[in-house]
């Protein structure tokens, strides 16, 4: 029985500017925080990644032969704006070409704003918790949206600001590898104020574009059904799903969350009047990326080290994930993907839905110029279902975005992880389609399961 998609349904798949570029000095561009944060902790680096900067036309092409008609990537701030403020126009005429290529073969352009590539030269002003930056990355915005903004309608702002602020400057596994958690929370609010402003001055340009924010959200899951479970679920669900979430809707930050980090720093000096306002713009679409769920379980010990995004959340921990994993040790539980839709359709009051990211990193291996990656076309098969399911229920999903199209640089694990729909090998580039690419394409010719 064949699940059909709605009509008009937005089949695409989605990239990273620093994941997949490369030529990481060309052009003018400066460096980022992940180029000066690999360079520091002796990493792999985003250079040469996909080399896509010089192999775009290619990537293209593999897209228009498997018949995908949306592709969703990121543009550099730093390659169009090396300072962060001055431009540097041979970056925007890369990105230039890259519209008019996808148009030339039939496929629309998504365009996110930032995908957690800062210039290094706002990072030594203090990055993310300098209130500054905001005001400079609507002036980032709308200086792409003059160039692109005649031809590309979907517009993202920023991508996953949970992970640019908690990972970034809270426990310092990402880019600027920076461990302050009262940095984090200032750094997450200002991203958010960021994407207000940012929304405001893309909107002043009219026109009929649809302006989103991208979130990753894990469904929280518990294994006892007592008061200390559920509170440990609630304060993980309240930190990495709804810090981000609730303000964008309107409702401010959930008090409760604040006095769970009351220790940590308040947030109450970096909100300025009319911030709220400013951030809560509305939306067009929401932008959800899952990749899997967490699992919660209550501290007794508040002191007590714990797995948690934000360390300086006490009194849980996150458990190790069980049954089978992703290469990364992600636990695949697809069901999980539907119920989150769902509550996202209620507690959203209804919003569109457009799956940003959605996919798995598995061991992959070339033999005979073919790549038979059962377990990722089974992930994608039953991620799929799950999102079917929930459009079934009433949510209202209106496009999956395939992360990724190419095997990339997977930021702090290097070059480890495979996530693409495409094979790349990094030593002389050449790609390869996986049968998962095939699969996909057949869903999308289809327009269903």
């Amino acid at each position: 029985m064949t699940r059909g998609f709605p009509a008009g349904f937005r089949w695409g798949t989605a990239t990273a500017a620093y994941q997949i570029e490369g030529s990481t000095t060309a052009d003018g561009r400066g460096p980022s925080i992940w180029d000066t944060f690999t360079a520091r902790s002796g990493l792999a680096t985003g250079d040469p990644a996909c080399d896509h900067y010089r192999r775009y036309r290619e990537d293209v092409r593999l897209l228009s032969e498997l018949g995908v008609p949306y592709y969703r990537f990121s543009v550099a701030w730093s390659r169009v704006m090396p300072d962060g403020r001055t431009v540097e126009p041979r970056g925007l005429a890369f990105y230039d070409r890259l519209v008019d290529t996808l148009l030339d073969h039939g496929i629309t352009p998504m365009v996110t704003l930032y995908h957690w590539d800062l210039p290094e030269a706002l990072q030594a002003e203090g990055g993310w918790p300098n209130r500054a930056l905001a005001d400079l990355f609507a002036d980032y915005a709308l200086t792409v949206h003059k160039v692109l903004g005649d031809r590309v309608r979907q517009w993202t702002t920023i991508n996953e600001p949970f992970c640019a602020a908690f990972i970034g400057y809270g426990n310092g596994d990402h880019a600027p590898g920076i461990r302050n958690e009262g940095a984090a929370l200032v750094a997450g609010h200002n991203l958010l104020l960021a994407h207000g402003k940012a929304t405001q001055a893309l909107r002043s340009e009219g026109g009929d574009q649809e302006v989103s924010i991208v979130l990753n959200f894990a469904p929280v899951l518990t294994d006892v059904d007592d008061a200390s479970h559920h509170e440990a679920a609630r304060k993980f669900d309240f930190l990495h799903n709804r810090f981000f979430l609730d303000p964008l809707l309107g409702r401010g930050y959930p008090p409760e969350l604040l006095a769970d980090l009351a220790h940590v720093g308040t947030l109450e000096p970096a909100i300025a009047d009319g911030d709220l306002e400013i951030i809560a713009q509305p939306l067009d679409v929401l932008g959800v990326n899952y990749y899997a769920p967490a699992r919660a379980v209550p501290l007794d010990d508040p002191e007590t080290d714990s797995n948690c995004p934000l360390p300086g959340l006490r009194g849980m921990d996150v458990q190790p994930p069980r049954g089978e994993l992703t290469s990364l040790g992600w636990e695949q539980r697809p069901e999980c993907f539907t119920e989150l839709l769902l509550w996202l359709h209620e507690h959203c009051g209804g919003l569109p839905l457009v799956i940003a990211e959605n996919g798995a990193a598995f061991e992959d291996e070339v033999v005979e110029g073919r790549v038979h990656d059962e377990k990722r076309v089974r992930y994608f098969a039953e991620h799929l279902a799950a999102v079917h399911a929930a459009i079934e229920r009433g949510a209202d999903v209106r496009g999956y975005m395939a992360w990724s199209l190419l095997d990339n640089f997977e930021w702090a694990m290097g070059y480890t992880q495979r996530f693409g729909l495409v094979h790349v090998d990094f030593e002389t580039q050449e790609r390869v389609l996986k049968d998962s690419a095939l699969f996909y394409a057949d869903v999308v010719a289809r327009n269903g399961l």
